[in-house]
């Protein structure tokens, strides 16, 4: 009887091993949110927009890349997606960013989350409109 736990637990050992191995367990993000993006940095970046600002930017730095991989840009007005964009990663020091057009009745409180390929969140930015 305990053969065929051994092989079960040997198999579920193999699966984890290789899902790690693929993951990128070094990757480092710092998220902003700003008014625009030139040479790609962000420009007037903030934590509070006024409700005419038209459109906003997220903008990520990542650094540990080992391969190319991607990262997902989710955008949140209070609890509720509005947007979700996914972004590729080329190398181990890689900027990219997602924008949002905001509505003037759209006041409240964003986040946008930065989600790994494997789904786990690296990092998030959190801004109001008001």
């Amino acid at each position: 009887m305990r053969k065929p736990v051994i092989f079960v637990l040997i198999g579920l050992s193999i699966l984890i091993v290789s899902a790690l191995a693929g993951s990128q367990k070094g990757l480092k993000v710092t998220a902003s949110i700003c008014k625009g993006i030139q040479d790609r940095e962000p420009v007037g970046e903030g934590e509070s927009f006024p409700p005419e600002v038209g459109k906003l930017y997220c903008h990520s730095l990542v650094e540990g890349a080992e391969d190319s991989t991607a990262v997902t840009h989710i955008w949140y007005y209070g609890q509720e997606e509005m947007a979700e964009v996914d972004l590729p990663v080329r190398s181990p020091h890689w900027r990219t960013w997602s924008s949002k057009v905001i509505l003037p009745q759209w006041q409240g409180w964003w986040r946008v989350d930065v989600l790994s390929a494997e789904g786990d969140t690296l990092s998030s930015a959190y801004f109001v409109i008001k």
